[in-house]
């Protein structure tokens, strides 16, 4: 795979609609926290250690690799554009904070997109794997042969009371924060998702919407993540977020079940109405977009429409989301108009093209 793929192909890495509970589960994520012994946490480093940072994790790309029998992209973020550093976050291989300075950031990403590290962000080294639906321990895999290959070259900072050490005090211990991509349209619509929000707490975790603002959830997308690793055992961890995700995927099959109960008509109706806005529109928000796109989900889900693969969802994210149509035009000085303009063009095209493959069978 070509780097420049990572920013021109509408891919989230990790989805897979064949995942396990993937009607519910989008995409699962682990992640680690690492910092070499010696140098400051990057908040508190000047130049010349960032560099040596950048420098240190640099060498390991050949190290990687070899321990995973395929090739690691290395990208400077300073060299990259701001639009291609936004495709980087909406595609979940790095973080949001990551890209408010890019000098001395780098990325190493493997070659089928999973496996990404951040170097120098909050810490020195941010190892993060994906996996579709359900599925800590793959990532969990992964993210561990990172960290050993790393350990074998490098002294890591460790102490035997607290863990590993980090910038922030909620990362200590292992280091591991571990994370589901939900989606959650049942819940939603049945008013029970604000239990779900302020229980979950009172289990160690938490949950947000991924699209929208702390007052509108736009999309019906949630993460959910554990909020503490001081004292427990990546076991405990992965368990404890692992039975709450369960427990939450019953929830949303009974709300779904509910709606289907006494909606059927007029849900079979939403779904269709949407489909044909995103089939035919010629101009579509953000907003709007995510939408239509998550009744268009759900109908395929509950088996409500036949007209497009379900393998289509994540290129609707990602193809619909503003930096990448505005780095597929190669132009970040667009008006919103020409962006929604861009945006309905893509949908149409993912849609078609995936309706096609469902109709021959492919």
């Amino acid at each position: 795979m070509e780097m420049n793929d990572i920013f021109r192909t509408p891919t989230l890495p990790g989805f897979s609609p064949t995942g396990k509970d993937g009607d519910v589960v989008l995409v699962s994520f682990v992640r680690l926290a690492r910092n070499f012994r010696q140098l400051p946490f990057p908040g508190r480093a000047g130049f010349q250690q960032l560099q040596a940072v950048a420098s240190m994790a640099a060498s390991l790309q050949g190290d990687l690799e070899n321990a995973f029998g395929e090739s690691f992209d290395l990208i400077d973020m300073n060299a990259i554009t701001p639009l291609e550093r936004e495709v980087l976050a909406e595609k979940h291989l790095v973080s949001q904070s990551f890209l408010q300075n890019p000098q001395y950031r780098l990325v190493l990403v493997s070659q089928d997109r999973r496996i990404s590290v951040m170097v120098n962000e909050d810490d020195h080294l941010r190892i993060q794997g994906q996996a579709p639906g359900l599925d800590l321990n793959t990532p969990l895999e992964a993210v561990s042969k990172v960290d050993d290959t790393v350990e074998s070259r490098q002294d890591m900072a460790f102490d035997e009371d607290f863990g590993y050490l980090t910038a922030c005090p909620t990362n200590l211990g292992t280091g591991l924060r571990a994370s589901v991509l939900l989606h959650l349209p049942g819940l939603v619509y049945t008013r029970n998702m604000n239990n779900i929000i302020n229980i979950s707490p009172q289990l160690g975790l938490a949950v947000r919407g991924l699209y929208g603002d702390d007052r509108e959830v736009v999309g019906n997308i949630f993460i959910m993540s554990n909020q503490l690793t001081l004292g427990f055992s990546e076991k405990e961890i992965i368990d404890n977020l692992k039975s709450a995700v369960t427990e939450i995927i019953a929830h949303e099959r009974r709300a779904r079940k509910a709606i289907e109960l006494y909606r059927k008509d007029r849900l079979a109706d939403d779904v269709w109405r949407a489909y044909g806005i995103l089939r035919y529109a010629r101009y579509l928000s953000q907003k709007e977009a995510l939408e239509l796109i998550s009744k268009v989900r759900l109908g395929m889900d509950m088996h409500l429409i036949d007209e497009v693969d379900e393998k289509c969802y994540d290129g609707l994210l990602i193809g619909g989301r503003t930096s990448f149509l505005q780095n597929a035009a190669g132009s970040d000085n667009m008006s919103g108009a020409e962006v929604d303009k861009l945006r309905a063009d893509m949908v149409r095209r993912i849609l078609m093209a995936y309706r096609a493959e469902g109709r021959t069978g492919a």
